[in-house]
């Protein structure tokens, strides 16, 4: 199988067919075989219904659906599973990707090499309600992750097949496919403006909320890639560094009260002193960044995922 094209949906059942259409002409004069698995993520408007005549009419559709909404992400990785082309295209199936544009994102993994190309939409059809807090999210994007991609949300995108099995989405994390690829390696990722069509059906499923959960996911990821397999080197230096100022602290004051009763000073008594309790509270707060980082690192001791690494190929391995 050369290709695998994924199409995740949620009540799209008006476009369903018109996408199919459209892919099927967009790639008649493709010698390549290729195959669209439907992925219906809790639909109730008869999207599976439309699936399944697809499905009966070529053997070229396939799908699979969720008995309830469970999101993007778990749509993408259950596709993700499924292909078995050498390359893997997502896109939308609400037809503001354009299925043309698979040709060319197909050449650019096969023949220029790239592990993965996203999608840039330059010029967007959508409210400037969306298109403001996208520019603002991708920026933020780019800052942390250092990709520098203008889009990481576009839902057209191409992989090479072993970045796809390589790889997990989950929550909302599939507008950090580009960021979790890179981190497993995956360093030749590129970007092609693409065509962004106007909605032609229904209304968009993802509201403002979704800014919100993005800036969270982002710091999530950014967090389980660096520390998830040594939960104590965040933990552990953020108590050590705790515990050490609170106790240089509670030292000082009481060193001063020392000083003061040698040398027939006025004394304040230590417990009348905030900074003396700021500093208590610093040295609990120590202890228990660093008993968390202990046991955060005892979890992932017994984690099976603790020595799961990506290896790219293997010459004369055994097995044994």
């Amino acid at each position: 199988m050369d290709l695998s094209i994924i199409i995740p949906l949620y009540n799209e059942v008006e476009s369903l067919n018109e996408l199919y259409q459209w892919i099927v002409k967009s790639l008649q004069d493709q010698s390549y075989q290729y195959e669209m698995i439907f992925v219906d993520d809790g639909s109730s408007d008869g999207s599976w219904d439309e699936v399944s005549k697809l499905s009966n009419s070529d053997p070229r559709v396939s799908g699979i659906k969720f008995r309830r909404n469970y999101g993007k992400s778990a749509a993408l990785f259950c596709g993700f599973e499924a292909a078995s082309g050498n390359v893997v295209i997502t896109m939308d199936a609400d037809l503001q990707d354009s299925p043309e544009e698979i040709p060319s994102l197909y050449k650019m993994i096969t023949e220029e090499k790239y592990d993965m190309v996203a999608g840039w939409k330059k010029i967007r059809h959508d409210p400037f309600s969306k298109t403001f807090p996208s520019k603002l999210w991708n920026y933020t994007a780019r800052k942390v992750s250092g990709l520098k991609l203008h889009d990481f949300n576009c839902g057209l995108k191409a992989y090479r097949l072993d970045v796809v099995k390589s790889i997990e989405v989950y929550g909302e994390m599939h507008r950090y496919i580009p960021i979790i690829a890179s981190r497993a390696g995956f360093r030749k990722i590129g970007e092609k403006i693409v065509v962004h069509q106007e909605r032609k059906y229904g209304k968009s499923k993802f509201g403002v909320e979704r800014i919100i959960k993005g800036f969270l996911d982002l710091l999530s990821l950014n967090f389980i890639s660096k520390f998830s397999k040594r939960p104590m080197h965040l933990f552990g230096t953020l108590g050590i560094i705790m515990f050490l100022s609170g106790g240089i602290v509670s030292a000082w004051i009481i060193a001063k009260k020392i000083y003061q009763l040698y040398h027939h000073l006025p004394i304040r008594e230590v417990t009348e002193q905030p900074l003396f309790y700021l500093a208590l509270v610093a040295v609990i707060l120590g202890v228990q960044l660093f008993v968390a980082g202990f046991l955060g690192e005892l979890i992932s001791r017994n984690s099976t995922e603790r020595n799961k690494y990506h290896v790219q190929s293997r010459l004369n391995i055994s097995g044994k």
